[in-house]
């Protein structure tokens, strides 16, 4: 998500835009509306047990279980983003914002656009992106839940293409052969428009 996040600021800091990183509020802010919820449901504060999300699950599984707290953690943002007063026009990015989520709050889905990494631009990153490398803590397997996990994002990646064509928006795949100012550019003059 880093060359999500860069864009978005640069997006932000080019045409005077107030960016909204899904990544970071998500790890954050709507970890504690997380929390509360497990409580409320009698579960384990903490969340489940590492080993059972990361190595004992299959990643269709995973990718299935992702796919269905993604509702939940929308509306999450949409408090966010209503409670948001800049002034501006806001570029709001990240793995959750899902298509068919998005598409009916917005004007039009010309206001939208998914990147999704090709397979190449993937394995790429997985070798060498901290953040894409990085092991999960407490787990028997770490190298077993690293794939996991990998294959997860595929997977969930694939679906927001998937769903983000079945609706008309622009799919973007980022394969690494350009910048990130380039693939700024292009995103740039897909919202020429409502910049």
């Amino acid at each position: 998500m880093g060359r999500q996040d860069h864009l978005a600021v640069t997006l932000a800091l080019r045409y005077g835009l107030t960016a909204y990183l899904y990544d970071r509020h998500d790890a954050r802010g709507h970890e504690d509306r997380r929390f509360a919820e497990r409580v409320r449901r009698g579960e384990p504060a903490t969340g489940p047990d590492p080993d059972a999300v990361w190595v004992h699950t299959d990643p269709g599984r995973m990718a299935a279980d992702t796919l269905a707290g993604f509702p939940r953690r929308f509306e999450w943002v949409l408090d966010d983003l209503s409670a948001l007063v800049s002034g501006r026009r806001v570029v709001v990015e990240g793995w959750g914002l899902r298509p068919e989520l998005v598409a009916p709050v917005v004007e039009s889905t010309g206001q939208m656009v998914v990147l999704v990494p090709t397979p190449e631009f993937r394995a790429y990153q997985a070798g060498r992106l901290p953040r894409a490398t990085a092991r999960h803590p407490g787990v028997s397997d770490p190298e077993r839940a690293l794939r996991n996990r990998l294959a997860r994002d595929e997977l969930v990646a694939a679906d927001a293409a998937a769903r983000a064509r079945e609706l008309g928006v622009r799919v973007i795949e980022v394969d690494g052969g350009r910048d990130a100012e380039a693939v700024s550019g292009l995103v740039a003059e897909h919202f020429a428009a409502y910049l």
